[in-house]
């Protein structure tokens, strides 16, 4: 059995080491820079901000002129109309055959701090009146302004101007946020990696030790030194090391293609991770990162975008309650003419000045009802935005101290891994001479297992801590700088 045993872990040593030896070593910046360049997760978070880019263009294109070529070309007709003879009053069926062509250059212009619309425009028809005496008319619009302008109602490019700037510059921390989500990702799945080969290590370490152990107690047990006991529970501490070993190939395969998986490749690339040791010196100070987290976190933006909507829709509620006007105006000049030179010449002058208006006499109610829905769910957003600042307040409270504590947290588990390493070193060395038992074998062993799964998963955290407050600031402590990528980079 113990033959068996033996092979089987000498086997599948060997494929692991053989597999190890072609694997890609990897350190904790390579797998950051690795998944922010290639992850699934950050060209989607590339892809959502290209989207909010181009609405962002839209919205400046939207307050620069348009012009547009406008017409209707080849419009035959040829049926019956019913029409009423103006002296008699007669109605009457009259045969209708003409072709109509028409072309037109206009160039218009919101006003976004008025909220209404001018155009400037030129145009030329012709209609062709076919049958007996075929007649043809051109008629020209050289040059006509209009103007529309709404009253007392709701200015959308008003509400547009302040919140469109808000929600790119939101997109734009969104995005560098959502980058900072690939890097915490990536260091956690890092970690994940590091501490199943920190199992796979220990498990490989502690089935050669016990197997060294064991050979002693083995002579020590043939001359009495050590109970048959003693002996028997090295040997089942080996076979259940031998079993440790194979959960621990498992639980490293799984780390392995969870990281490269989420790092954008086929999933099969092996890799070992490069573990420094050397923590940055930094303390934070609460009232610095709350500050970074206020400037440059999207979290300030999306609350005044949430209350500047809201205003806005109390804002429409209300224009669309009471009276509604709109002032539409026209000026230019035309002529029309059975010659095409004569269109343009001796132009008549045209002006066209109007008031459209609208007054609700009675609604039930339903208009006040809207501008009261409207400040009711205003009044709800301005309630939510004060929760989530103090939650928020709150959050970074917490991941500050647990930044802080965690790196003397680390010094101190480093250092009893080192001493609990140090100590299993000497109780096998006394072990082999007799001076210990397997009791003290067996503490020391865990105590060391205990201590190096603990370190490593402090170290872990640490850095988890660490790029979790660069997500919430979008602040590099280490190089004190802001974290900002240019337009280019997300556009590409």
């Amino acid at each position: 059995m113990r033959r068996l045993s033996i092979s089987i872990i000498a086997a599948v040593t060997m494929l692991l080491v053989s597999g190890l030896s072609h694997a890609q070593s990897m350190t904790l910046n390579d797998a950051v820079e690795t998944a922010r360049r290639q992850s699934v997760t950050a060209l989607a978070a590339r892809s959502a901000f290209i989207s909010d880019y181009w609405s962002y263009r839209s919205y400046k294109a939207s307050l620069l002129p348009s012009l547009s070529l406008y017409g209707n070309l080849a419009s035959f007709d040829r049926s019956l109309r019913l029409l009423q003879n103006y002296e008699t009053g007669e109605m009457v069926y009259t045969n209708n055959y003409n072709m109509q062509n028409s072309l037109g250059l206009a160039l218009t212009q919101n006003v976004s701090l008025t909220g209404g619309t001018m155009s400037l425009y030129s145009d030329l028809s012709r209609i062709d009146q076919f049958g007996l005496g075929g007649v043809k008319t051109w008629y020209s619009q050289p040059l006509t302004f209009s103007y529309a302008q709404p009253l007392f109602a709701y200015n959308r490019f008003k509400w547009e101007r302040e919140i469109s700037p808000r929600e790119y510059e939101k997109a734009k921390r969104e995005y560098v946020e959502k980058m900072e989500e690939v890097t915490v990702s990536a260091v956690h799945l890092f970690f994940n990696l590091v501490q199943a080969s920190q199992n796979w290590e220990t498990a490989m370490s502690n089935y050669a030790n016990t197997c060294r152990m064991r050979d002693i107690a083995s002579e020590k047990s043939r001359l009495g030194v050590i109970t048959r006991d003693e002996y028997l529970q090295l040997e089942l501490r080996a076979l259940n090391d031998s079993i440790s070993i194979n959960e621990s190939v498992t639980g490293l395969r799984e780390a392995q293609m969870a990281l490269s998986s989420f790092l954008g490749t086929d999933g099969t690339l092996d890799i070992s991770p490069v573990v420094s040791e050397e923590l940055p010196d930094i303390v934070m100070d609460y009232d610095m990162v709350m500050s970074k987290a206020m400037r440059n976190s999207s979290f300030v933006l999306s609350n005044e975008i949430s209350v500047l909507n809201a205003e806005a829709a109390i804002a429409q509620a209300k224009a669309n309650r009471g009276l509604s006007m709109q002032l539409n105006a026209r000026f230019g000049l035309s002529k029309s003419d059975a010659q095409f030179a004569a269109a343009y010449r001796h132009l008549l002058d045209q002006e066209v000045v109007g008031l459209s208006f609208s007054i609700p006499i009675f609604d039930w109610g339903l208009g006040r009802g809207r501008v009261k829905k409207a400040e009711a769910a205003a009044d709800v957003v301005r309630a939510q935005v004060e929760q989530s600042e103090n939650e928020y307040r709150s959050s970074i409270f917490t991941a500050v101290g647990q930044f802080n504590n965690q790196r003397q947290q680390c010094l101190a588990s480093r250092r009893a891994r080192d001493i609990a390493e140090e100590r299993f070193e000497l109780v096998m060395d006394r072990f082999s001479r007799g001076e210990a038992t397997v009791l003290e074998f067996n503490n020391a062993r865990s105590e060391k297992d205990s201590a190096v799964l603990k370190y490593a998963s402090d170290l872990g955290n640490f850095w988890n801590y660490y790029y979790t407050l660069r997500q919430l600031t979008l602040y590099d402590f280490i190089n004190a700088a802001d974290i900002d990528v240019p337009v280019s980079e997300m556009t590409e």
